[in-house]
């Protein structure tokens, strides 16, 4: 039992291009749900935690938005990606450790090797969540197309994918709380599901 109570009852794993609004529809569930029954967890804090330490950067600047980030962003792209070759699961481990709560969304899923980590850690578990907006949406969120970052695999990777949802992250579609309502469903019953006493 003490096993299974450290497990997650559902993962959300969501990926999305650059300025889709990932980050704000999985910090909109966490919300909905409370962070103590929901865990959001972000592939690219341990990643961008690693590269600080290794290139003596300032992590705080790095996990922000601004241009800090966007000068470093192909380099530690290049040196992610290393660090997969030697262990395609190196950062999921990372940023799932520690969590406790029994629904955990995952917010920024890059590459079938997040995906397929998910999967074959927690196959019954793990539902995958595609964010999407238009380029034109994006530009007006500060999107501009780089090369060497927009078409490397980090950008690209899922494009394609078979997804559990798409969430369409525009002012034209319908509004979010109606697009989101089934994962929300869905992830109250795993609360519930987490609390049952025959647990």
């Amino acid at each position: 039992m003490e096993d299974r109570v450290s497990g997650p009852e559902l993962v959300l794993v969501f990926s999305g291009k650059r300025k889709s609004g990932k980050d704000y529809v999985t910090d909109l569930i966490q919300n909905r749900l409370g962070s103590e029954a929901c865990g959001v967890l972000r592939l690219s804090g341990p990643l961008k935690q690693r590269y600080a330490v290794e290139h003596g950067l300032d992590l705080d600047q790095l996990l922000g938005p601004g241009p800090y980030k966007e000068r470093y962003r192909a380099d530690m792209i290049r040196w992610g990606e290393a660090r997969r070759s030697q262990d395609p699961g190196f950062f999921c481990h990372l940023a799932t450790r520690g969590a406790r709560q029994p629904v955990w969304v995952v917010s920024d899923a890059r590459r079938p090797s997040d995906l397929q980590w998910f999967r074959s850690q927690f196959p019954r578990q793990t539902r995958v969540v595609r964010v999407q907006s238009s380029e034109e949406t994006r530009a007006q969120r500060g999107w501009s197309f780089t090369a060497g970052v927009d078409d490397a695999e980090s950008e690209c990777g899922l494009d394609g994918v078979e997804f559990d949802w798409i969430i369409r992250n525009e002012a034209d579609a319908p509004p979010l709380g109606e697009q989101l309502r089934p994962i929300l469903q869905l992830a109250e019953e795993a609360i519930d599901q987490s609390r049952s006493p025959d647990q």
